[in-house]
């Protein structure tokens, strides 16, 4: 058998130093040689860097005369701690970097509680968006991008005043900022019966409402998203109360990712588009390692193309797919198995640890073809994705969308469950 040689990380999530000690995405400083650090979020590196003399910017180590040079995120200093840079040639006001460009709402940073919070979101919002960035998807803030731009509000409840609710609107994406204490949101994962909540999981099924409407709305996909994860226009605020009153139905792993799912067309996209993400950057970062899913000695039944078949369709039917990009169907079925062998051994790790299944769920012939929808979407955006803003179909008016319930892909909504939602 030929020597399987796995493709090169999106995001490779830790390089060399100068010095030749391993450093990591997040870093903003070699511990070692104290050489300065900084990500590169359109070349997807980490740079070792140098000041430029008489100047505010700073070039890659060592490099010539001509080289590309650049600015620090003026975030780098204060809570949120942000590595990113910006071109030379961006002389925005604001020194702000892509990534935090995109938040235009800030809790009080004087609250040294505030400030502990929207470290870790900041975090996990830059670990959102190199895998974004890197897939091609648009993600520029609204006065950049002139079609739907993206933007976070990170809101936190004033005592005694009403809950903050998480959820998407025409782009923007509101976040309770107490989803970063820990405690917290054990708490709310535990009176929720979720398997798994994290920050990056809210963050990713929010921008999954985001890409829905933004690529799949109005759009030459919207044919095949109903055949496979149903009408849309099904009334929302109805299917949220109905799946908070009376739990999700019994067979709901038949069908969709998770329980959350089942509530409605909305939600399962979204938690499929965030479980899309858990498995692309997992193992994007797994391969920046070395490590291959497929190397290990699991003997799972594995997926094969002939799962993604549609059932068939009425004599006389067009097939929902007529007419869209098309895509390899192999090689998502190599990730896809790539993902659940690298998940067994993953799930196993965290039990000899003494902690919850890194990977609590069970993929199902119907989610599977769920994702391989979604897989569609991002590369044929990929495929077509120039540098810069990127135009798309263009929305309908007032249409917006707001999730107001939890879910074990990271929803991450108050806890105020049955308030009258509107959909997007």
């Amino acid at each position: 058998m030929p020597t399987r040689h796995p493709a090169p990380p999106l995001v490779p999530r830790a390089t060399d130093c100068r010095c030749g000690r391993p450093v990591f995405f997040r870093n903003s400083q070699c511990l070692a040689c104290k050489t300065a650090l900084g990500y590169d979020p359109e070349s997807a590196r980490l740079l070792a860097l140098e000041p430029v003399r008489q100047s505010a910017l700073w070039r890659v180590v060592g490099a010539r005369r001509g080289a590309p040079r650049y600015r620090r995120c003026a975030n780098l200093a204060g809570p949120v701690g942000c590595n990113w840079l910006l071109p030379e040639t961006d002389t925005s006001e604001s020194g702000l970097c892509r990534c935090c460009r995109l938040t235009r709402t800030w809790p009080d940073l004087a609250v040294e509680q505030n400030r502990e919070w929207v470290a870790r979101i900041a975090t996990a919002q830059r670990r959102l968006l190199s895998i974004l960035i890197a897939l091609g998807l648009p993600a520029w803030p609204a006065g950049v991008d002139p079609v739907l731009g993206l933007g976070f509000d990170l809101l936190r409840q004033p005592e005694g005043g009403a809950p903050v609710i998480t959820g998407h609107a025409d782009g923007l994406i509101t976040l309770d900022v107490a989803e970063a204490d820990d405690a917290e949101r054990e708490q709310r994962r535990s009176a929720l019966h979720e398997p798994y909540r994290t920050l990056l999981g809210h963050l990713r099924h929010e921008v999954g409402h985001y890409y829905w409407q933004r690529l799949v709305d109005g759009s030459v996909w919207l044919a095949p998203f109903r055949d496979l994860f149903g009408d849309e226009r099904a009334d929302y605020a109805a299917a949220l109360a109905q799946h908070h009153g009376s739990g999700p139905p019994a067979d709901w792993g038949a069908r969709h990712v998770s329980a959350y799912a089942s509530s409605h067309p909305w939600e399962d996209w979204a938690e499929t588009f965030a479980h899309y993400l858990h498995l692309v950057d997992t193992l994007d970062t797994a391969r920046g390692f070395g490590v291959d899913g497929n190397q290990v000695e699991l003997s799972y039944e594995r997926w094969s193309t002939a799962d993604l078949v549609p059932e068939a369709a009425p004599e006389g039917t067009a097939a929902p797919d007529a007419g869209l990009p098309l895509s390899d169907p192999s090689a998502f079925i190599d990730l896809v198995n790539e993902w659940m062998e690298l998940t067994g051994v993953l799930n196993e790790l965290s039990r000899s640890m003494g902690l919850a299944d890194f990977y609590p769920f069970v993929l199902s012939r119907p989610a599977l073809r769920k994702l391989h929808l979604v897989h569609r979407v991002v590369q044929a955006q990929r495929a077509v994705a120039p540098p810069g803003p990127r135009p798309g179909p263009v929305r309908p008016a007032g249409r917006t969308h707001e999730d107001e319930s939890a879910d074990p892909v990271g929803d991450g909504h108050s806890d105020a469950e049955l308030a009258a939602r509107t959909g997007p």
